[in-house]
């Protein structure tokens, strides 16, 4: 049996309920039975999916939409201050909830799995509700993208288990209490809440020491910032340490990685014994990703073969090196990426699935202050392609930075000797990726704003 609805979450408010986040705990109150309402700015997928669960969604941001009986008014970090919902919601003296506030809240009273970490946790969240929800175990789950199976970031299930990803970047995972955590890696990102690494570190410590006492940390044995941070909170005497990763220290060591086309093959020592799966998206980094939810699982008391070949039945989350399609040849993939180590991740995965056939790149940066800090490493990291195309920055939630543009980034890549165009206007992106593509190219859209709309636009194209 789920907890009870909390009060204040009876009939909540969503403001952009249509997020990834939000849309999440939106959909599991609904299957509760809270009487959910809420608005974001376009209508979308999401919003159709939310109606379907009995949520009522307006389109388009208005005092008016907020109900007067509302329990409280859910916000994530993006809503600005003048939104007139959130002003109406002053006005009528209802509680604001901040988004981390209310997911915590569905978690109480369940075994809990918080995933963080700057890059992975959306792929990580995803690969444990899949295989838990194939061992029968029926557990609920708040994810940043929709998985490919279910079609959904979130549910409401009947077991008691919640998997939530956990995100650093407004400091917001900090409000969670799990039984287990995973660290996937720490590094400098989200430069306008955080200032240094040192910031980063203190964060993720506060996130770790929030574990329930006897509860176990899941951190990469590899990743130079995940072994710092190790180091930091080995005093912890209520916290079990597992590390996972390549290097003979792991706790949980991945002994072998094996390309399997679009798949991977993983072999891992675990507790002295070696146990083989396969994992449905390529690449090594989904494949520690893996390994990562296979020891949460454990610490939970789920047997390692039972887990590892439920883990076999994940096939992805979408725009996580998501296939959208073939036409005349040419393979068009869609990647999340944005931040330069995802970048570079995704991009030597696909170069290993590629073979012998070239890897053409849409790269749409995210964020005015992630590419004031970054813009040369996302340069370099176009280099691993043939050929890239380079947008316009996605500002999402920002306003723009004087200087700050896309020819920041062109500069270093053509500086790492990369071959990249700039394009001003994304309509002729179809048309220009249909100049350059051959028969056996894979084409990646990648970037974390709109640039996923084109992969549907450049296939049509292509097949034109």
């Amino acid at each position: 049996m789920a907890p009870a609805i909390p009060s204040a979450m009876e009939r909540p408010h969503f403001i952009g309920i249509g997020g990834a986040g939000m849309s999440g705990i939106a959909k599991i109150l609904a299957q509760r039975g809270a009487t959910v309402a809420g608005s974001d700015a376009k209508e979308s997928a999401t919003a159709e999916s939310l109606r379907s669960l009995g949520a009522t969604v307006h389109i388009g941001h208005a005092a008016e939409h907020l109900a007067s009986d509302a329990s409280c008014v859910v916000v994530s970090s993006a809503i600005r201050a003048d939104n007139p919902e959130l002003a109406r919601a002053g006005e009528l003296s209802v509680p604001v909830v901040h988004r981390s506030d209310a997911l915590a809240s569905l978690m109480t009273g369940l075994r809990s799995i918080a995933v963080a970490g700057t890059h992975g946790k959306t792929t990580t969240t995803s690969m444990l509700a899949v295989a838990l929800t194939e061992l029968g175990l029926d557990p609920s789950y708040a994810i940043g993208g929709d998985l490919e199976g279910p079609g959904t970031n979130a549910r409401h299930g009947a077991g008691d288990i919640f998997v939530a990803e956990a995100d650093e970047s407004d400091r917001s995972f900090q409000k969670y209490d799990p039984e287990v955590a995973i660290v996937l890696n720490v590094e400098l990102d989200h430069h306008a809440n955080y200032a240094s690494m040192d910031e980063i570190y203190d964060s993720f410590e506060t996130f770790v020491g929030k574990v329930v006492p006897g509860g176990t940390l899941v951190i990469s044995a590899d990743q130079p910032g995940a072994v710092e941070l190790t180091s930091r909170i080995r005093d912890l005497s209520t916290l079990k340490v597992v590390t996972y990763g390549a290097a003979e220290s792991a706790d949980v060591r991945v002994h072998k990685v094996t390309p399997r086309g679009l798949t991977s093959e993983v072999t891992v020592l675990l507790n002295g014994k070696f146990l083989t799966f396969t994992v449905s998206v390529p690449g090594s980094h989904y494949a520690h990703n893996a390994v990562a939810a296979l020891a949460a699982g454990v610490a939970l008391g789920i047997p390692a073969h039972n887990l590892a070949s439920a883990l076999g039945k994940y096939t992805g989350v979408k725009r996580r090196l998501q296939l959208k399609g073939e036409a005349a040849g040419v393979q068009v993939i869609d990647s999340y990426a944005h931040h330069p180590t995802e970048m570079t991740a995704d991009l030597e995965a696909m170069r290993g699935a590629a073979a012998d056939s070239r890897l053409l790149v849409v790269f749409q940066p995210h964020l005015f202050s992630r590419t004031q800090e970054l813009a040369t490493e996302m340069g370099q990291a176009l280099a691993l392609t043939d050929a890239s195309v380079v947008l316009d920055i996605y500002p999402a939630r920002e306003d723009p930075i004087p200087g700050v543009t896309s020819e920041l980034i062109i500069d270093a890549a053509h500086a790492a000797g990369a071959d990249v165009t700039a394009v001003h206007d994304k309509e002729t992106v179809p048309e220009v990726v249909a100049g350059m593509a051959k028969p056996g190219d894979l084409v990646l859209t990648m970037g974390a704003g709109d640039v996923t709309d084109l992969g549907p636009l450049i296939l049509a194209r292509l097949s034109s």
